[in-house]
C-alpha cells in the first residue's frame, strides 16, 4: 500500500509561493489503478514524484507497505524504490546513445543482475511491447511512440509492484496513447499497482479510480469516488 498523510509541499515561481500539496491525504491499494487528473500546475507530477520517493515533502509523512519513505536514509530510499516502484515519463528519459535493449538493461545492470540475464530480460520485455525487430536501434532511430515502449520496458525491468505513469500519453498521437494505456491496463491487471497522472481524460476513464488535484488537494472526481 502507498499513503499520503497530511502531505504539504511548497515552491517559489516567479516571486510567489505555490502550495503544490496542500495537507494532501490518499491511500492507495495493492493493485489499485488510479488516475490523477487537474489543470496545468496544479502539482501532479509533485504527487507522483513525492509518492515514489523522489521529492521529499516539507511536511506529512509517505507510507510504502507502512514504511515511511523520508524517515529512511538516502541508500535505504533509493534501494526500495529499485525494488518496488517503477517510473514512466512522459519525456522518456532514455539514454540517447544506448541501443532499446541497452536502455532495458540499465536498471537490471544497477540490480547486479549478470549481463546475459539482462539481456533476456530485457529482450522479452521489448518483445511483449512488440519491439523485437527494433533491439539495436538508438532512441533516434525510434519514433515517439516506440521510445515510449522501451521506456515502459525499462520501468519493468526491475518487476516492480508499483508503477507510477507522468503523463505517460502526452507527447502520443491517440492511436498510440490507446496502446500505451492498454499495457498499463494489463500490468494492473497481473497484480501490479498503477497510479497515472494525465490530463487526458480518455485515458482516465480507464483507470479504476480518479483523482482530482485543484490548488494542492486531492479530491474524488466521478469514477470510483
Amino acid at each position: 500500500m502507498l499513503a499520503l498523510q497530511l502531505v504539504s509541499k511548497t515552491y517559489t515561481h516567479r516571486g510567489r509561493t505555490v502550495k503544490a500539496l496542500d495537507n494532501a491525504t490518499l491511500e492507495v491499494q495493492n493493485g489499485d489503478f488510479i488516475a490523477v487528473v487537474g489543470p496545468s500546475g496544479s502539482g501532479k507530477s509533485t504527487l507522483l514524484l513525492t509518492l515514489g520517493g523522489m521529492l521529499s515533502p516539507a511536511s506529512g509523512r509517505v507510507l510504502v507497505d507502512d514504511q515511511s519513505l523520508y524517515d529512511m536514509s538516502t541508500d535505504k530510499r533509493a534501494e526500495l524504490r529499485r525494488k518496488k516502484i517503477g517510473f514512466v515519463f512522459q519525456t522518456f528519459n532514455l539514454v540517447p546513445y544506448l541501443t532499446a535493449l541497452e536502455n532495458v538493461q540499465v536498471p537490471l545492470l544497477l540490480a547486479g543482475i549478470n549481463e546475459r540475464a539482462q539481456q533476456e530480460r530485457a529482450s522479452s520485455l521489448l518483445t511483449r511491447l512488440g519491439l523485437s525487430d527494433r533491439l539495436d536501434h538508438k532512441p533516434s532511430e525510434l519514433s515517439v511512440g516506440q521510445q515510449q515502449r522501451v521506456a515502459l520496458a525499462r520501468m519493468l525491468a526491475n518487476d516492480p509492484a508499483v508503477v507510477l505513469a507522468d503523463e505517460p500519453t502526452g507527447n502520443l498521437d491517440p492511436d498510440t496513447s490507446g496502446q500505451i494505456v492498454d499495457f498499463l491496463d494489463e500490468v494492473n491487471r497481473e497484480g501490479k499497482t498503477v497510479v497515472m497522472v494525465t490530463h487526458d481524460m480518455r485515458a482516465a476513464e480507464r483507470a479504476k479510480r480518479i483523482l482530482k488535484l485543484v490548488d494542492g488537494a486531492i479530491t474524488p472526481d466521478g469514477k470510483g469516488s
